[in-house]
């Protein structure tokens, strides 16, 4: 059984012999006013939302506590408070049925979400690690093996989604709301400039400071100007971030001479990334690998998968392990 509570998404999964028997999610709705996560209620609902998630995860799954052979958890990255209340249970349902307890790294979990689904994994691919809190390229050599090549320098990718979206008065997350208004706009209708930044990182907090000015610029003309060109607006700084993105992985790509690609994280989601990710391996010829939507997000499946791995190595942790927002 694996726990993950690292940001506002409350998940239990149930995995047996590679087979997954549940993957239940609780979604918190109230940072939705807020504009953004409040860690302070993210932790709150996670205590609230924890044991019903569980039972829930275990009737899907149909099994019994005695069943069960290792108890999993997201140890970070993530908003300390968060962290604590999964690892909290996590060692509770531990100690309590006798069995191992094993530590999870998220941003290795969001790698592992590609090994759910594709079983035939060849090394070494390319990995585009892109969400709400994370954005990074990873080289990744085997199943533990990473080599980091690539991150933003201060927002990620999906914060900037996010924080646009505010200011074009979408409800929080912007991001689903900015991917379906895009369909319908001209990606070519404005056009921002990229950060320079060294090797295969990213800057987004220069986009969003762009995005900022040339609204207030154009609503000074047109106090109707969000409303009337959202859909263009939407399909203009979808297509910027999606091209930024793709920009750096294919440099990277060149690099290392490795043309298989994963797109994993939250914003994975977003089609037009997943739509250019899929072009873009077969202008070198190689294989693309994106989760289904279930495991794009934060889900206790990935860390089910990752402690699979540890599972079979022994790789168990004491009570004495400590959740750590930082690694």
């Amino acid at each position: 059984m694996a726990i993950e509570t690292s940001c506002d998404d409350t998940s239990v999964a149930v995995l047996k012999n590679g087979k997954m028997l549940a993957n239940i999610t609780a979604n918190q709705e109230i940072h939705a006013k807020y504009g953004g996560v409040v860690p302070e209620l993210a932790s709150r609902d996670h205590e609230k939302n924890i044991l019903k998630v569980f039972k829930e995860a275990m009737s899907v799954a149909d099994i019994k506590l005695n069943e069960l052979d290792a108890i999993a958890f997201t140890q970070g990255p993530g908003l300390l408070g968060s962290l604590l209340v999964g690892t909290s249970f996590a060692k509770s349902l531990s100690w309590s049925l006798g069995i191992p307890l094993i530590a999870i790294n998220h941003l290795e979990a969001h790698i592992a979400s590609l090994y759910i689904e594709h079983s035939s994994i060849v090394f070494p691919f390319i990995s585009l690690l892109v969400s709400g809190g994370h954005t990074e390229i990873v080289l990744v050599e085997d199943y533990f093996k990473f080599k980091r090549v690539g991150a933003t320098l201060d927002d990620a990718a999906g914060e900037a989604f996010d924080k646009i979206g505010k200011m074009l008065n979408l409800p929080y997350p912007a991001g689903p709301h900015i991917d379906r208004l895009a369909k319908k706009g001209n990606p070519k209708a404005y056009s921002f400039t990229y950060s320079k930044v060294p090797s295969f990182n990213y800057s987004f907090s220069g986009l969003k400071t762009q995005v900022l000015y040339f609204l207030q610029d154009r609503l000074k003309l047109n106090p109707q100007f969000i409303e009337d060109n959202m859909e263009n607006l939407c399909a203009s700084i979808q297509h910027h971030i999606v091209h930024y993105l793709l920009k750096q992985v294919e440099g990277a790509m060149n690099q290392f001479g490795v043309y298989d690609i994963g797109l994993v994280g939250g914003v994975s989601a977003n089609s037009l990334l997943r739509k250019e990710v899929e072009e873009l391996s077969k202008r070198y010829s190689g294989k693309h690998m994106i989760p289904s939507f279930e495991y794009c997000t934060d889900n206790a499946g990935m860390i089910a998968k990752v402690a699979e791995f540890k599972y079979h190595q022994k790789e168990f942790v004491d009570l004495g392990v400590e959740a750590k927002a930082r690694f």
